[in-house]
């Protein structure tokens, strides 16, 4: 019988991280979960799955993973906005982490003779790409907005794949960038900050309204939309590219369809709404909304990887649902509370 492939994890604790080893583990790889913080030991070791704390920007801490027989590495640590209040916000904490730390990860698959390393971005680098319909492919490159709350953010991710590129022509590496449009699930986020202030997500406040008896308002354009992803389709994704030979380089993991506002309103009343209510979405065309409109295409990540999403919208919101009665993810939820009150 083939041993299983060795896969280390960075970024274990976070939204995306915990997701993907579920997923891993279910498809039979063995998986070391690596984060900056022991917030997720427990968790982890429950399903004996090892656990290294691990500070991607420090060298010794880099030094005490295995030096030999690991296939992969997925790194997930990063510092994003979404994470960062006004008090806390240091531009040098983006390079330190997103460059600095897929650097040491580079060097340390180099000198362990790694020969696969996938990272996962922010599609936020295109932002000057962004059209009502428009598809984005891969080969249209970026153009980033250099002003912002995430300047520094879409700076930092692209250096990362360069990074990346670089390691793949120079050394032969395997190196593999996912592209993500902005995540669906249940986990820790259904508070962010915006410009460093604390908010709900919009479409937790869909949810909570609809689970309330309450009505959705949208505000602006009910059609404008936007290309999202379920939590599950992405880290699918990372099981399809670990078991690629050929895959390499920036992929686009995207439903490849618009989102609209009104879309989701409705299909959430649907599944979240109460029964015995009468709710119904509100139209407030006189407001403004803060959608950007963007879409991706995923046909190269469909031809080269094998992969495709699964889930429509009313899908993810049914399995969303499942996953929140279930509390298996609730300890994401005290992470993510924990972080907000340091």
């Amino acid at each position: 019988m083939k041993d299983k492939k060795k896969i280390l994890v960075f970024g274990a604790s976070g939204f995306i991280g915990t997701y993907l080893i579920d997923e891993l583990l279910k498809n039979h790889f063995h998986v070391i979960a690596a984060d900056i913080s022991d917030i997720g030991r427990a968790h982890y070791e429950k399903q004996g799955v090892s656990f290294e704390i691990i500070d991607v920007t420090n060298k010794p801490d880099i030094h005490k993973l295995p030096d030999e027989s690991v296939d992969a590495v997925i790194n997930l640590a990063c510092v994003q906005p979404a994470n960062v209040s006004k008090e806390m916000y240091n531009p040098v904490d983006y390079i330190n982490v997103n460059v600095i730390g897929t650097l040491n990860l580079l060097e340390y698959c180099r000198i362990s003779k790694v020969p696969k390393m996938i990272i996962a971005t922010s599609h936020r680098n295109t932002k000057g790409l962004w059209k009502k319909g428009r598809k984005i492919r891969e080969e249209e490159g970026r153009a980033i907005d250099f002003s912002g709350e995430y300047a520094m953010f879409s700076i930092s991710e692209s250096a990362a794949e360069d990074c990346i590129a670089h390691y793949s022509s120079e050394y032969g590496l395997q190196g593999i960038v996912f592209r993500l449009p902005p995540v669906y699930g249940y986990g820790p986020h259904t508070v962010i900050y915006k410009n460093g202030v604390e908010e709900k997500t919009g479409f937790q406040a869909f949810i909570d309204h609809a689970s309330s008896g309450r009505p959705i308002e949208i505000w602006g354009d009910p059609d404008i939309g936007r290309d999202i992803i379920y939590v599950k389709d992405v880290v699918n994704a990372f099981v399809f590219a670990l078991n690629s030979t050929t895959a390499k380089g920036l992929y686009n993991i995207c439903s490849g369809r618009t989102l609209s506002l009104k879309q989701q309103a409705e299909e959430t009343l649907k599944v979240f709404g109460k029964i015995e209510g009468d709710q119904k979405v509100i139209f407030r065309p006189e407001r403004k909304n803060s959608i950007d409109p963007f879409l991706y295409n995923n046909e190269k990540a469909k031809r080269e990887l094998g992969w495709s999403p699964k889930y429509c919208f009313s899908d993810l919101l049914m399995d969303y649902k499942k996953e929140m009665e279930s509390g298996r993810f609730q300890y994401l939820i005290e992470k993510r509370q924990q972080m907000l009150k340091k």
